[in-house]
This record gives C-alpha cells, structure tokens and sequence, in this order.
C-alpha cells in the first residue's frame, strides 16, 4: 500500500540523482503519450479498416485544423506546468493554490469561445483548404464534434499539465489509460455496430476525454495537503491570470504556428488527391508515435527545470539537461532502426491497399534523420520553458515553420514537376519537413549555448 501511495505522490526533483529523476518522471509521461497518440491512431484505423481509405483521408485532413484551434489549451497547459513547478518548488502553497485556481478558470473562458465560435466557420475554412469533395462532409462532421466537445478535451489536458508540474505523471497517466481504453471501446462499437462512421470516432474521443478531465479533477481536490481549491482561488485575479498567459502563449502560438505551417502545406497535399492523403495520414499516426519520447523528454525537462528553478538549483538543470538529451537521442536511434526493420508491417494495420503501405514506408524513410534532430530540439526547448522563457522556442518555431518550411515545401514541390508529374512529386514534401527539423535542432542547439535564456531565470 505504501508503494502504490508513493508512486501516486507528488515527486521533489530538486534532489536526488538528476537522470534518475528524469527518466522515473519521464516513462509514465511517455506512456501516456503514446496513449494519448492512441486517440487519433485509433479513429483511423477503425475508419479505414471499415469505412474506406477516404474516410482515412477525412479525418487526417481534418488534423491540422483541429490542432490549430487546440493550441491555445496546449499554451494554458504549458503556463499552468511552469507557474505550478516553480511554485511547488518553492514550497508556496499560496502561490500554488492562485497557479492551479487561475488555470481552472482560464480554461473554462477559453473552451468557452471554441464552442461557440469555431464550429460556424469550419467549413468554408476546409473549403479554403481545397479538401476534396470526397472527403469534405466527413471531414465537417468529425472536427464540429470534437469542437463542440472541446471543454472536455480543454480539462483533460490542463489537469493532467497541472498533476505533471507537480511531479505526479503517474496519476496523469492512469487516468489517460482509462480514457484510451474507454475510447477504443466506443470507436469500435459506433463504428462496427451503430454504423456511425467518421462521427462515432469522434464522439467517443469526447466522451472519453470527459472522462479523464473528471477523473483529474477528483484527484485535484484530494490534494488538500499542498494548494486550496476553492471558488476563491478559482475566481478570476487579472496577475496571476496575465502571468500565466505570458508564459503559456508563447508556447501555444509556437504550436499555432506550426499548425498553421501546417494548413497552408495541406493546400499542397491536397493537390496530390485522396490517395497521398491517405498515405500521409498514416505516416503521421506513426510519426506521432516516433515522436513521444522527444515529446516526453521535453515534457520532463520543463518540470525537471522549474522544481530546480524554483528552488535555485541551477547546477542540476544544466546536468540534468546533458543527461536528458543524451538518452532521449539514443531512445531515437533505436526506436528508428526499428522503424527502418518493421515499418511496413505498421502501415498495414491502417489499410489493405498496398500501394498506400509502399507509399507511406517511403515516406517514413525520408524523414528518419529528422527525428533524432526533434530529441534535440524538444529537450533544450523543454529547459528554456521551465526556465520561464517560452519566447526563444516560439521564435526558433516562427522562423523555422514560416520562413523554411513553407516557402521550401512549394520550392521543391515546383522544381521536381515533370511531364509525367505536372503537379510536382509528392515526396518533396517530406523533404522540406526533414529538411526543417534539421535546421531546428541547429537553432535551438546554439541559443542554449549563448544562455540567453537563463536571464528569465533572476526574472520569473
């Protein structure tokens, strides 16, 4: 009983071995995310294996419309983890009380307007996008679900960054554990039994994502031992509330930017038709899975930071950062050789077409070099936020995304058209992405060295 109540309890990382520390906090994170990433890998084999490949499409193109909007949680979520570690840090059960109180609230107001807002104007933004009349209405009906269910998803990410900022990613993730298992329950049933397509997927990612948001809750009010939750921290304090927006909107605007980057290279896959859509949406289904332990690396390294931070401990963050990076790299290296070995046998899962598996192993190819790079990019980007500069990854973000991306993508694209290929080879886009990462982790690399971000530090 003693061990399972230490393993749910709040973790100190100011002392103790700082790898040891990183990695113990990390592997339940990573667990998370990857079950977190089982949400949308889920949707779209269950669509693809019993709605077609176009519904596949759909609700991969309805992916980086959906992120757009979701960025501004992802921004709360990051202020609320850095105000929440630097003050359990601290040991301010004052300040941690205000930290955890104003995110609550921030959320509500936030979720609040997505609800009413956004919905109106998803379809003529997907018209814009020139989706394919194939996939259009699915694509509508997938995004107004999970917008209209948004305050769900909104808590179910804010909580779980609050439970993380205060060292406890076990709780975090044993309840995304019961939303992951409650969703592919639901997506098979509404799917394979109701026969309600591109919507049951959806509606089963919000109802368990309300789920967990409850769960999260609940365990926020039995933490009475380190903070108050009551209306009169949760009612609204304009510092407190503009403290966190300066820390987390530049984190979710660094997001929104990618995912605007994103948009504008949908334009692109869509004039490539359904077939490169499909074949794109399940290298990122597998892409995202690559990903999660820069992700989680980096999700560590900014509590890991602020504890330290917050508790003057500047020697363990530069350690802890060495050691953070080294073993997120080689997680990497590993993880893509594994790829590389069975790659072929993943993409199957999504579909029967073996022209898309092909594809899509292509694909996964080109960008292998660029996922050693994000290890990199994310750990470093992880300890500037935790420091409380959250403006340097944004800009590093901006650059990136808009200046190379972008122009780049439609670069290569125009100059690889042929007669037998007039609208340009698809595989130019994968290029530019690789392309882009590389360049990322070289920015973020040499800022960290000139340590201009430990100035926020006599500042935060």
């Amino acid at each position: 009983m003693k061990f399972i109540q230490k393993l749910f309890a709040p973790v100190d990382m100011t002392t103790g071995s700082t790898a040891k520390r990183i990695i113990m906090f990390m592997i339940p994170m990573l667990i998370g995310n990857v079950a977190q990433q089982l949400y949308n890998t889920v949707d779209s084999i269950i669509v693809g294996k019993y709605v077609g490949d176009n519904a596949l499409a759909a609700v991969g193109s309805a992916g980086p419309l959906l992120n757009l909007f979701l960025m501004l949680f992802v921004g709360v979520s990051v202020g609320a983890g850095i105000m929440v570690s630097q003050a359990y840090g601290a040991k301010d059960r004052e300040e941690l009380s205000i930290a955890v109180g104003t995110s609550i609230n921030l959320t509500f107001l936030s979720s609040l307007i997505i609800m009413i807002l956004v919905p109106f104007i998803t379809m003529p933004l997907l018209k814009v996008l020139d989706t394919p009349d194939a996939i259009i209405d699915w694509a509508w009906q997938y995004l107004v679900i999970l917008f209209l269910g948004v305050m769900g998803t909104a808590y179910y990410n804010i909580l779980g960054g609050i439970l993380r900022g205060l060292g406890d990613s076990i709780s975090a993730l044993l309840y995304l554990l019961i939303a992951t298992v409650i969703n592919i329950v639901l997506d098979y049933a509404f799917v394979r039994y109701l026969g309600l397509g591109v919507a049951g997927v959806a509606l089963a990612t919000v109802i368990a994502q309300f789920v967990s948001a409850i769960l999260s809750f609940r365990k926020l009010l039995k933490m009475k031992d380190l903070f108050d939750l009551n209306m009169n921290y949760i009612k609204p304090r304009r510092e407190p509330m503009m403290r966190l927006i300066s820390l987390g909107v530049p984190s979710g605007l660094t997001q929104a930017i990618f995912s605007m980057s994103l948009l504008i290279v949908q334009v692109l896959t869509n004039s490539f038709g359904e077939t490169y859509i499909a074949a794109n949406v399940i290298v990122m289904r597998v892409d995202g899975f690559v990903m999660m332990p820069a992700f989680s690396f980096g999700q560590a390294l900014t509590t890991f930071t602020g504890q330290n931070v917050g508790a003057n401990r500047m020697d363990r963050v530069k350690e802890g950062t060495f050691k953070g990076t080294l073993i997120a790299v080689a997680t990497s290296i590993i993880i893509a050789v594994l790829i590389f070995l069975y790659g072929k046998g993943l993409m199957g899962i999504f579909t029967n077409t073996s022209s898309l598996v092909d594809l899509s192993y292509r694909m996964m190819m080109i960008l292998m070099p660029g996922y050693i790079a994000m290890e990199v990019t994310q750990c470093l980007s992880g300890t500037m936020r935790g420091a409380g500069d959250t403006l340097t990854p944004m800009w590093i973000s901006l650059i990136n995304s808009v200046a190379v991306r972008v122009p780049l993508a439609y670069l290569l694209v125009y100059l690889s058209r042929t007669p037998e290929l007039p609208e340009g080879n698809c595989l130019m886009l994968q290029y530019s992405l690789v392309t882009t990462w590389l360049i990322g982790a070289t920015l973020t690399f040499i800022i960290y060295k000139l340590g201009i971000w430990k100035r926020k530090v006599k500042t935060s």
